[in-house]
């Protein structure tokens, strides 16, 4: 991916995809600040799911054992990976394991980072994406581009399309004159999937919360796909990153009311599917759990960066940020898009990349992301944590900035030389450019003019009229 300036360039002139962000995001966000309006004490279950967050981030290490302890004792194996690698060897030899060639997964942020549907294919096994958003990015062979509404980009005529091009060679076809009616098209999609849930023999799913106390997975969801991968298959796979583990039920429930209000706007999300172990008589009979690092220990070795972490997976920073409506989810060169992807990818994949050095970048710093974050996440503030930090590793920009920094300290410094540079620049005015020379200035330079040098600096007329 090419630095976010340029990725985003294409969708800033894309005024199709710019209507169905506006339209999208305005919708969600209004509904959100009504949802959350009712509740006389948002502000403090806010600082509540903050607290908890950092307080169990703090023990992280201890919470971890102890959910893995519980996991064991009802029948589950944990598995832990260092990085996406591993978990996707990890989980495909699980499923290989099971002689099954084809899998159901609910939606996952956790399997997109990893690049698991890639892996698992090119290892002759098809992943089945079930949820209504994500099966349209799959069938269209496109990228999500938020984290709530994967397809959020798409409209209607345009989903339609993908259905009737695209359903046949994945499974069961889109029905005869399929038109664009949402009714229309989730009947589609539900007819579409039923036979995999009822044919799959191994689910792969991620989860929003884990509790140590007694082991426990909960994904809250708004369609039900979850429901049936998480109980109809044989074998069930769950891809979870560490810090999404709070310590008891007692946390949990701080959580529930906070992020369906934050994400879909909803008092209680419809589905909330919590599963401990396995049991003879109900749901899969072998439960995996595969916790991944891939990079967060190394932002929870942050101190700034490491609130990040605190995330809920919301999106309601998304619905917010200027940014992002006019540019777009796959500008940011992750699956994790918006405010939160721009301090959390750089942090999981490091900076080395032209897009990820560039991501801290990819904000107006208006602080809108802060103010509804339902964790209390001060992106602002690790923006500009993650902006020092990459200039400090240089790049010839930086490198630049970092020489005029130099001359200019040095020339304040020195009061002398600063009172014959203003003289001489007062002397030269009539030479001087309209625009900043240089390269990497254009952008800056194409809509502001460089101010005039006064005839006279400022010390010398002091001197003239105030001695």
């Amino acid at each position: 991916m090419p630095s976010f300036p340029k990725a985003a360039r294409a969708a800033v002139g894309d005024t199709t995809l710019r209507a169905n962000l506006r339209h999208a995001t305005h919708t969600i966000r209004d509904k959100r600040a009504r949802a959350v309006a009712e509740l006389d004490d948002w502000a403090e279950l806010r600082e509540a799911g903050k607290e908890i967050k950092d307080r169990t981030l703090r023990h992280l290490d201890t919470h971890l054992l102890r959910l893995e302890e519980a996991v064991t004792a009802a029948g589950g194996t944990v598995h832990w990976a260092a990085d996406a690698a591993e978990a996707n060897r990890i989980v495909t030899d699980l499923v290989k394991a099971t002689g099954e060639t084809e899998v159901v997964k609910v939606k996952s942020m956790a399997t997109q980072e990893i690049g698991l549907n890639e892996h698992l294919e090119a290892e002759g096994i098809a992943a089945y994406e079930t949820d209504l958003a994500e099966l349209i990015v799959q069938l269209g062979d496109d990228r999500p581009s938020h984290i709530l509404v994967p397809a959020i980009h798409r409209n209607r005529a345009e989903i339609r399309d993908v259905f009737r091009e695209k359903m046949g060679s994945w499974g069961r076809p889109a029905p005869e004159g399929l038109g664009d009616a949402p009714a229309e098209l989730a009947e589609a999609a539900r007819l579409h999937l039923r036979e995999k849930f009822l044919r799959a023999k191994v689910g792969i799913s991620g989860a929003n919360f884990m509790v140590a106390e007694t082991g426990t997975l909960v994904v809250v969801e708004s369609e039900g796909n979850g429901r049936m991968c998480l109980t109809l298959p044989e074998t069930l796979v769950s891809v979870v990153g560490i810090e999404k583990v709070v310590p008891t039920w007692r946390d949990l429930e701080v959580f529930l009311q906070t992020l369906p209000r934050s994400s879909t706007a909803e008092r209680m999300n419809p589905y909330t599917s919590m599963w401990t172990g396995t049991a003879d008589d109900d749901g899969p009979s072998a439960f995996h759990l595969v916790l991944l690092d891939n990079g967060r220990t190394d932002a929870l070795a942050d101190g700034i960066g490491r609130q990040a972490l605190r995330c809920i997976r919301c999106s309601a920073c998304l619905n917010v940020c200027p940014v992002y409506e006019r540019a777009g989810g796959h500008a940011y060169g992750s699956v994790y898009p918006g405010p939160i992807g721009a301090i959390l990818t750089p942090q999981l994949r490091g900076t080395a990349s032209e897009i990820d050095a560039s991501l801290p970048y990819a904000s107006s710093l208006c602080g809108a992301c802060y103010e509804v974050c339902p964790v209390a996440i001060d992106i602002p503030e690790v923006l500009v944590h993650l902006r020092e930090r990459v200039a400090g590793e240089g790049g010839k920009g930086h490198r630049l900035e970092k020489a005029a920094v130099g001359a200019s300290t040095w020339l304040l410094d020195h009061p002398h030389a600063l009172a014959a540079a203003e003289r001489l620049a007062s002397a030269t005015r009539a030479l001087h450019p309209k625009r900043l020379p240089g390269p990497g200035t254009g952008q800056w330079s194409r809509h502001r003019d460089l101010p005039d040098v006064p005839a006279e600096p400022f010390r010398d007329w002091w001197k003239r009229n105030r001695a």
